[in-house]
């Protein structure tokens, strides 16, 4: 009799009710992310284009775009730039400034929090392309930077052109710090104070409670950051072309705007969609390699 009941249509049909509810979430990431990566593979073994013959008959060209790709001097500077500046402004500045900032407001009162909270964020919530022009005035010949040192008597210096990739890195820091500095305000309020303060009567210095007490207990967080902020840094594309459109030369052009300037500029998708592709390689194998640093 149980052996019947374990067997019955009803039971079946008990087992495989979680399928419709997940049938909603399986359909958007097909529809929005499956199929997008799927399309921008096979477009990048074809000669798609938005103008000249190549818009007009689509053809399978094989590895040719990816031939050409690794062929290219440029691909090699972008990606190199794109590492400079993922590490610059994620990893250093986002990561390191994020940190500081919310273990100095650890055990402030909530008037300093939250002014200080409040100054940090908004250059978070200022829109992407916002933060760029007004990172631009900041540095720019006539800008704000070069009248404060002019007024002590020091000549003005070309910023965007003479150190541009540290404009763009200092600009990227601005605008994402403060996500950083939220999660480690999170990370550092759940790091119980009776450990800090047994470890102050045993004579431990700020440097060791830092070091051996507050760093292992919120590890977990700062990996989880680091993949986030990385993540979000490697696709950057806004900021950087609006402050310096990749120039001059070359100098700040990362991935992202080179794909651009190859599939909107110069109208050859199908070349566009092999760096793309690229890029997207990139952000796995970083994601891979945070994930296994977590576990």
């Amino acid at each position: 009799m149980s052996s019947l009941a374990l067997n019955s249509p009803h039971r079946k049909r008990n087992t495989y009710t979680w399928l419709y509810f997940l049938l909603p979430s399986i359909m958007i990431m097909l529809l929005f992310f499956i199929y997008p990566i799927l399309l921008t593979f096979f477009y990048s073994f074809t000669n798609l284009a938005l103008t000249g013959e190549s818009a007009r008959e689509l053809k399978f060209i094989g590895l040719d775009n990816y031939t050409r790709m690794f062929q290219d001097p440029t691909v090699r500077i972008s990606i190199w730039n794109t590492l400079i500046f993922l590490f610059g402004s994620a990893v250093i500045g986002q990561q390191v400034l994020g940190f500081l900032i919310a273990l100095l407001m650890k055990h402030k009162n909530k008037l300093f929090r939250r002014v200080i909270g409040t100054i940090v964020l908004a250059g978070w919530v200022t829109p992407e392309i916002v933060c760029a022009l007004c990172l631009y005035s900041f540095f720019g010949d006539d800008g704000t930077l070069n009248a404060i040192i002019t007024s002590f008597g020091l000549p003005e210096v070309t910023w965007l052109f003479t150190v541009p990739m540290l404009t763009i890195i200092l600009a990227n820091i601005w605008h994402g710090t403060a996500f950083s500095m939220l999660v480690f305000q999170a990370a550092l309020d759940d790091v119980p104070s009776e450990i800090e303060e047994a470890a102050v009567v045993d004579g431990a210095s700020r440097w060791q409670i830092l070091t051996r007490i507050i760093l292992p207990y919120i590890k977990d967080s700062i990996k989880t950051n680091m993949m986030l902020v990385t993540l979000q840094t490697l696709g950057v594309f806004g900021l950087i072309y609006a402050m310096t459109g990749g120039g001059p030369g070359t100098s700040t052009t990362t991935l992202p705007i080179f794909m651009y300037n190859q599939a909107f500029i110069n109208y050859q998708l199908g070349y566009g969609t092999a760096i793309s592709l690229l890029l997207l390689l990139i952000g796995i194998v970083l994601s891979l390699f945070y994930i296994r640093s977590m576990k």
